[in-house]
């Protein structure tokens, strides 16, 4: 019994919260915010650090090189091809009926 009312709470609370015409957050933009943040606290940790070597440096450089946005992705080279990738059956012979 005590499942049933836990189970009868928590979707009302669900309910509640995401109710039928509720306005969601744009996933897609949030994640851009968050990678965006992270990507400038990142950057500025890798700036703090102090390089005595040429190989730290150029350690820096890659990870700041890294750490840009990449540019968006365009339209392909060539067209999508129109066929079906699964090939098509072959017709059952004449003596299987």
């Amino acid at each position: 019994m005590f499942v049933v009312v836990r189970s009868v709470f928590w979707l009302t609370a669900a309910y509640l919260v995401i109710h039928p015409g509720a306005e969601l957050p744009n996933a897609n933009a949030l994640g851009a915010q968050a990678m965006a943040a992270g990507s400038q606290v990142v950057s500025e940790q890798i700036g703090n650090i102090d390089c005595p070597d040429l190989t730290c440096a150029a350690g820096k450089t890659i990870l700041a090189a890294a750490l840009q946005p990449s540019p968006q992705v365009g339209l392909p080279m060539h067209g999508v091809p129109t066929t079906s990738p699964a090939p098509v059956p072959r017709p059952r012979p004449d003596r299987a009926g």
